[in-house]
């Protein structure tokens, strides 16, 4: 039995071999699983890369009014919407984008930002409450609303070209520009008409700014004011709340402070407007 076990197999491989193996298998697999792991590293795209893209036509507006602009394909396709139409292009076709019914000065603005990052009229500083560029568009005393419909169209436009950084930055800029209270009431009535109905980040502002000042700023424009409650119920509604939300707000806070006296809305709770926008007298 001695001699037996004393006896070496010359062609069985050794079962240490075997199980060393099993462990290079293992770890092999094991590398294979740590390079699968590994973060991709995004393509460095420069400048110059952007410009050497194909050329596609944005055809905006009708009649008299309607522009075209030439922009490079892999700068238009950061907006889904563009990204979306330039795909179904056809091999060989046209390479043309059409919004018949969009703001000639909005989509500059948009392909503005687009290639840069920003749009016209820019922050003067990094500041948070940093004023705006001089807009000559904007006349001294605005009561058309030209400087906020600027920042509203192009609002609406990101929109619906789902570039939610653009809104965030149009909103921002909604809020740094001054206006008459006709020039706000023109544009409460265009937020109100072109913007989404669920989209209370630039409605709400809006009910909010007109539920703290209709009792003085309605007397600038009595007869804009209630055409609007009337052709706009919703924005009368959404004052309203807003008012009514107040008052009982503060009729809390009177009762546990044992006051029976009431006063105007000064502050409306919930609003999203991060600063009062100055108003031009």
């Amino acid at each position: 039995m001695a001699d037996i076990q004393q006896q070496t197999p010359v062609e069985e491989t050794p079962a240490e071999d075997v199980e060393m193996e099993g462990d290079d298998a293992a770890a092999g697999a094991g590398d294979e699983g740590l390079t699968e792991l590994e973060p991709e590293v995004p393509k460095l795209v420069l400048f110059a890369d952007l410009v050497k893209s194909p050329i596609v036509e944005v055809v905006v507006g009708t009649g008299a009014e309607r522009q075209t602009y030439s922009a490079h394909e892999a700068v238009l396709v950061r907006a889904p919407e563009f990204q979306r139409q330039i795909q179904e292009f056809a091999p060989g076709g046209p390479r043309k984008i059409v919004f018949a019914d969009v703001d000639v000065d909005a989509m500059g603005s948009v392909i503005e930002y687009l290639y840069t990052g920003e749009y016209f009229p820019k922050k003067t500083s990094a500041a948070r409450d940093a004023p705006l560029e001089k807009d000559p568009r904007q006349p001294s005393s605005d009561d058309e609303g030209t400087g906020l419909l600027v920042h509203a169209k192009i609002y609406t436009l990101a929109d619906r070209l789902q570039l939610p950084d653009l809104k965030s930055l149009a909103h921002s800029k909604i809020h740094r520009t001054a206006s008459t209270a006709k020039g706000e009431l023109a544009y409460a009535r265009y937020v109100y008409k072109e913007s989404n109905p669920e989209d209370t980040t630039i409605r709400k502002p809006v009910a909010a700014f007109w539920a703290t000042r209709s009792f003085s700023l309605r007397h600038d424009a009595e007869p804009e004011f209630k055409a609007m409650c009337l052709e706009f119920p919703q924005f009368s509604y959404d004052v309203l709340q807003l008012v009514l939300d107040q008052q009982e707000a503060r009729r809390g806070r009177a009762g546990d402070h044992g006051e029976t006296t009431h006063r105007g809305p000064q502050v409306v709770p919930g609003s999203s407007r991060k600063r009062a926008r100055v108003s031009q007298v």
